[in-house]
């Protein structure tokens, strides 16, 4: 078993075992490897985000958080590659580009033989114009829209006016290849739209911000007709 494999497999076997933990002896037991190497993957996992967590003491050992984690997805060679090509065009300036990139690698590293050439090949085949775009910024919106947080604004609109303003984010639109924070504003008391690339700097305030209706936001406006990428609908049987 390549390292690789291993990881997943180490994952996948605390999974199993969750919530109880497992020793590095009975993981090095179970993989055929030595304690050292265990330690070394189990570093590595944590080093990548993935939520594993030494337990000291009598009865301690090595456990993850299955809410954290996702089961194996089978996917066809199509599908796999159709994933790793959409992830790999996300530029910096894409929402949860970072995620996405990182997403991208373990699907390709998870994949072997033709399947795996096939996504690699189709993968060095796509570029995209780099656009500007503030990782911090960014950052900033991705959790505030995950954790519900209210935001404080730097902004520039169109006409080169600039104003701070205090947000509540509701969600993201993405049109004609620009993205959108849709929020309600205090400063202005209504819902409006605030192009990521016109942030000049962005800053969560530690306050929650009151549940927005997204589409409720968009009513009436330009965006009042925008529909949910077909990618995120339910999966219907076929007749």
């Amino acid at each position: 078993m390549n390292r690789t494999a291993r990881l997943y497999a180490l994952v996948e076997e605390l999974r199993a075992a969750a919530p109880r933990p497992l020793t590095v002896a009975a993981l090095a037991t179970r993989f055929d490897v030595s304690t050292r190497t265990v330690q070394r993957d189990l570093q590595t996992l944590m080093e990548t985000g993935v939520p594993v967590r030494s337990l000291p003491g009598r009865g301690g050992g090595w456990s993850i958080d299955p809410a954290m984690t996702l089961p194996p997805i089978h996917l066809t060679a199509d599908e796999a590659s159709a994933l790793t090509a959409a992830l790999a065009a996300a530029d910096a300036s894409t929402p949860y580009s970072g995620a996405a990139r990182t997403a991208a690698q373990k699907i390709m590293a998870s994949m072997t033989g033709p399947a795996s050439a096939t996504a690699r090949g189709l993968a060095a085949r796509l570029v995209t114009l780099p656009t500007h775009g503030d990782c911090a910024i960014r950052t900033a919106v991705e959790q505030a829209i995950a954790g519900n947080m209210v935001l404080r604004l730097s902004y520039t609109d169109a006409a080169g006016h600039e104003s701070d303003r205090v947000v509540e984010p509701a969600g993201l639109l993405t049109a004609r290849g620009r993205w959108y924070l849709i929020a309600w504003c205090r400063t202005r008391r209504a819902g409006r739209g605030f192009r990521l690339d016109r942030i000049a700097a962005a800053a969560p305030t530690g306050e929650h911000a009151q549940p927005h209706d997204l589409n409720g936001l968009l009513a009436g406006s330009v965006a009042a007709d925008a529909v949910r990428p077909e990618a995120l609908a339910p999966l219907t049987p076929s007749p």
